[in-house]
């Protein structure tokens, strides 16, 4: 995300954050970890270069891996979106105000210092402060103290206190019933004394956490980052000895990666759109082909504030001027269902399918109608932005072909590495449309409508301008926003839900706030022939701690 995972962004098309894979390159022989895990071996895959791997500001896919095999936080979430609890012994609270979490006693981090409520505190304090200038900062925004923190009126945390070593106390602004979820976001992960501010490079860099893996050396910058088991882990310890990340450029990373799959480098790979079709034909019959639906939706950041897009009316005539299932077909080879909604058909309690109206075909007469009432003109041009290397070049090309068949607008494609992307979709200048796609970073709507459509969400520098958050296009309502407030505090589950179905429907048939795209799913090459339990989990990463050679 940033994805979200912010949240978290995801780079890729088809599929859109990192899969398990395994094909030639790892290590094939067993070992005898006695206690450690048993299996060994090292697992290789290919990234692009990453915005952080230290939570302070991790946020995409390919950030998000890493951070998350180097820290451990209170819950994790499963495949069917069911909190799991991981260092978190109980979280309770009666009125979704006052929350106390129980922390499980006696692990540590590498550096041998005790994971405590204190270093909880200390790491979501770090998050949240001002000098840490954080992108997913906003996943705290509901703590007592967080305007204070952010602002730099304060260095504490007015909202989190620790009554004894293994207490976590959290007091939140106004009730959320579902802040528990929210702490299994990487953002809330403990950290040791050493971290110290945000900017502290040399941590930036090397993080000391308490996951499953540590650091081997520093990172290298768009070069490699490389992972080894921690054995001091306090909780169920990884099998595989080490994880290597090849950083690629940026500019055909997926094909570096299907490439290095065929080649032996890599033990798991993305591919380019075209190679979908081809790659399952080749790799399913050997069981190298993995596929998988997420909570994740691709869509169009259409920049609300700006023209020629700072109209409901202009939006809608470019979601009703794409045909998604014609790209479905030929581009994607039926690898990619279009979407009918914001958020995900795996959200059962708030899945509305058919919400966004102008997404359920495409209406050539009806987009030229709303053109023409919102002003897009033929001949206007159109910014089109994307993140290059990742599969995106031929439907974002299909797509603009169809704007200027249907529209008689000229579209500017705008392909940039994916951290410039997320640069450039910050600056207050930034107008048109963007590539985006979110994978959830915990199983609330809330995760989907309020990071990426309320006005909190657009988190803009006062002396910049620049959107810090993750509501790049800026949509703001006032009666969506108080939705969403009213759904956080209401304590009966299918109430809550019915809030959170009212808010899509504003801000995504009502405003037309983003565009979406296509349902997420997932296809990865993978071989079973070296490696064992190669999954991907509720965040679209690769198990890489459940992974063990053969």
């Amino acid at each position: 995300m940033r994805g979200a995972k912010s949240a978290k962004w995801v780079a890729g098309a088809a599929i859109i954050a990192l899969a398990a894979t395994a094909c030639g390159g790892g290590d094939d022989g067993k070992k005898d970890n006695a206690g450690k895990g048993a299996g060994g071996g090292t697992f290789r895959l290919g990234i692009t270069e990453p915005v952080s791997i230290d939570p302070v500001n991790a946020q995409e896919s390919e950030g998000m891996v890493v951070a998350r095999a180097l820290f451990a936080q209170l819950y994790d979430v499963s495949t069917d979106g069911k909190l799991i609890p991981k260092l978190a012994e109980s979280g309770t609270s009666e009125d979704g105000k006052s929350w106390t979490f129980k922390i499980k006693a006696g692990t540590k981090f590498t550096n041998g210092e005790v994971v405590d409520a204190e270093s909880f505190i200390r790491g979501w304090t770090r998050v949240a402060a001002k000098a840490s200038a954080s992108d997913v900062s906003y996943h705290m925004a509901g703590i007592k103290g967080y305007d204070d923190l952010k602002g730099g009126k304060s260095d504490t945390f007015a909202g989190l206190s620790a009554p004894d070593a293994n207490t976590l106390k959290v007091e939140l602004t106004e009730p959320d019933f579902e802040f528990d979820k929210k702490t299994a976001h990487a953002a809330f992960s403990p950290v040791p004394k050493v971290a110290g501010a945000g900017d502290n490079k040399s941590f930036n860099d090397a993080p000391i956490g308490n996951g499953a893996f540590k650091m081997q050396g520093s990172w290298q910058h768009n070069g490699s980052i490389t992972l080894v088991r921690n054995d001091d882990y306090g909780l169920t310890k990884a099998k595989l000895d080490k994880v290597e990340f090849k950083i690629l450029n940026p500019a055909n990373g997926a094909q570096l990666e299907y490439t290095g799959f065929q080649s032996g480098q890599f033990d798991y790979a993305r591919m380019p759109t075209p190679q979908l079709p081809v790659a399952k034909a080749k790799y399913e019959p050997q069981g190298q082909w993995y596929s998988a639906e997420f909570s994740g939706i691709n869509y169009l950041v259409a920049f609300n504030q700006s023209k020629p897009l700072d109209n409901a009316d202009a939006r809608k005539a470019i979601s009703y001027a794409i045909d998604r299932e014609a790209i479905a077909k030929s581009v994607f080879q039926g690898m990619m269902k279009p979407a009918t909604a914001f958020l995900p058909p795996s959200f059962a309690d708030t899945y509305q399918a058919g919400v966004c109206t102008s997404c359920l075909k495409q209406d050539k007469a009806k987009a030229k109608e709303l053109a023409a009432k919102g002003g897009l003109k033929p001949g206007t041009t159109i910014n089109f932005g994307y993140n290059t290397g990742a599969g995106h070049e031929e439907w974002v090309q299909a797509i603009a072909a169809q704007l200027k068949d249907v529209l008689g607008v000229k579209v500017k494609l705008d392909g940039k590495p994916f951290k410039e992307a997320l640069a450039a979709q910050q600056e207050k200048s930034a107008n048109g449309l963007w590539r985006s796609a979110w994978t959830a970073d915990y199983p609330t709507a809330d995760n989907f409508l309020s990071p990426l459509l309320s006005t909190a969400g657009i988190g803009e520098d006062k002396a910049t301008g620049k959107a810090q958050g993750d509501n790049r296009g800026r949509h703001s309502n006032p009666a969506f926003d108080k939705l969403l407030d009213q759904a956080r505090s209401e304590k009966d589950a299918t109430k809550r839900a019915d809030l959170y179905k009212q808010a899509e429907k504003i801000a995504i048939d009502t405003d037309q706030g983003v565009i979406p795209l296509w349902q997420r799913s997932g296809y990865r090459l993978v071989n079973n022939k070296k490696f064992d339990n190669i999954k991907m989990d509720f965040f679209e990463d690769p198990t890489l701690a459940e992974i063990s050679a053969k």
